[in-house]
Parts: C-alpha cells; structure tokens; sequence
C-alpha cells in the first residue's frame, strides 16, 4: 500500500520548488501575449515549395514589417505581425509568393484591434476569477454535511491554483525559449484545466465522506489515505486515456489547436498530481492542525 498521507510533506515539497520556479519565471519572462491580448494580424502560411524560415524572416524585413513574429508549425508558418487590412494581406501574400517563388495557402487569417484585445485580457482574467469563486462556494456546499465545508472547497481551490500556476509557469518559460504565445485558445484551455481538475478532486473528496460516514477509522488521516488508494486506479486510467487523445492532438492537429492542445496536457498531468497528492493531505493538515509540518525537516 502507497501511503500518500504519510509522503505528504514530500509531495508538499516537489510543490513548493515547482511553483517556486514558476514564480520566478513568471515575474522575469512573463507571458508573451498573442494577438487577441496586444492586438494586431496573424496568419499561417503554407509555402508550395517549402521556403527557409530565414527566408521568410527577411522578406517581411523588406516588407517593412521587422516586428514580425515567425513560428514553424510543421510544413506551415505561423505569422504575427502589426494590425493590417485584408487587401494589404492579399499584397503581402502576392509579393511573398514573386520574391521566394513559392506558391502560398493562407490556411488561417486573424485580425484584432488594439481595443478588443484590452477587452478580451480583461473579460479572460474575470472569468478565471468567478469560476474560481463559483466551485468554491458549490464544493462548500456540496459538502455541507461535513464539519467545516468551506475548508473542503478552500482546499480544493488551494489544488486548483496550484495547477493554473504551473500551466502558466511553464507557458511563460516555453515564451522565452520558443516564441510561445498565450491567446484566447490558451484561456480556453487554462478554462478546461479548471474544470477538469476540480472533478477529479471532488471524485476523491466525495470517497473521503463515504469513508467517514462508514467510519473505517477514527484517524481522518487513515481515511484519507484509504480513499486515495480508492480513487488511485479510476484517476490513472482516466488520466492515461484522456492522454492518449491529447498527444495524438498534439502530434498530428492543427498549428491553430497546438497550444489549447499543450495547456490541456500540462494541465491533466498537474491536476492528476495535485487531486492525488495536494488537496487530501492538505485536509489533513488543516483538521490537524499541522502547519508547522508542512515540508520535511532535513535535520537530524
């Protein structure tokens, strides 16, 4: 048998040091916005035949658009550049397709205005806020019958903002080494992540009332342990399927569903992490009262 609760000031532990690094990351490198935050045109090209990203990058330099951002997405380009019109985008394409001799496939066409991006960050930030809000208040209640309820949905939200942190920890690193953008798609992931990692946590909150309510032990540290063993093969093989599709996704999709697909991924496996190792222990801190025991001491 895994004992979790015992391991749990370890677990605690590999938390801490992980959002440690994403802190650190997010307040050096930031996120690197996309067009539905800054505003502005993207595109994505296919070239027939293929042309050399260097190519491409100076090309928009002659174009005078030296603010281009270029992304290789398989055998397509990924294209952001300053807000223009479509007849210019036509003659944009027109004189790429004459200087590199390439014949080009406009897979995909966005333009934002500056305005509606300031709208879409602050409407994006408003809705991780009230989602938040509205499990913590449904978990309360859900699990009214319990003694302290709300401690119940505060750890469940505790869970959650550890998951939502790590997504944006890594999105932020993955921005500085690979140009990775967050944009309206990547909400909608974080969005899902939300809502998947909650589920998965209220499946083994909801073991733990059954197990008190059957009274197997009278230490609740017991009970929490007996219904994370319970819940430990239903939350690994719902992980692992669900894994199968997204890496099939992220393989084999589209450039358009790349990064909605890799917040999904980081997303599941932190949430099977915290629901498993984060949010049951911290039950069990908090009815015991051990703060002080959150880490392991490494004193002799």
């Amino acid at each position: 048998m895994i004992d979790f609760v015992g391991k749990k000031q370890w677990f605690f532990l590999i938390s801490a040091v992980a959002l440690i690094v994403v802190i650190i990351s997010l307040a050096v490198f930031k996120l690197q916005p996309g067009i539905d935050f800054t505003g502005g045109t993207s595109m994505t090209l296919h070239f027939t035949p293929q042309v050399e990203q260097s190519q491409l990058r100076q090309e928009f330099i002659n174009l005078e658009h030296p603010e281009a951002v270029i992304q290789g997405t398989g055998d397509d380009f990924f294209i952001r550049i300053k807000e223009i019109a479509a007849q210019e985008r036509e003659t944009m394409t027109e004189g790429l397709e004459t200087s590199l001799g390439s014949e080009i496939t406009v897979r995909d066409y966005n333009t934002v205005s500056p305005y509606i991006a300031l709208e879409t960050a602050r409407n994006a930030g408003i809705a991780v806020i009230i989602a938040a809000l509205a499990m913590l208040f449904y978990i309360a209640w859900a699990f009214r019958r319990m003694p302290k309820p709300l401690r119940w949905g505060s750890c469940a939200i505790i869970a959650l903002v550890h998951n939502v942190l790590i997504v944006l920890g890594v999105f932020s690193i993955l921005g500085r080494v690979a140009n990775v953008e967050v944009d309206a798609m990547f909400i909608t992931g974080v969005l899902t992540v939300v809502g998947y990692s909650i589920n998965n946590t209220v499946v083994v909150f909801d073991r733990i009332r059954e197990n008190m309510s059957k009274g197997i032990s009278p230490d609740f540290a017991v009970t929490v342990n007996c219904s994370l063993l319970e819940t430990l093969a239903r939350s690994l093989n719902t992980t692992l399927t669900t894994l199968c599709v997204i890496l099939a996704l992220l393989l084999f999709g589209g450039a358009t569903i790349h990064d909605f697909i890799l917040v999904l991924f980081i997303g599941l496996l932190a949430g099977t992490y915290s629901s498993m190792c984060i949010a049951g222990q911290l039950l069990v801190v908090w009815e015991k009262r051990e703060w002080g025991k959150l880490l392991p001491s490494f004193a002799k």
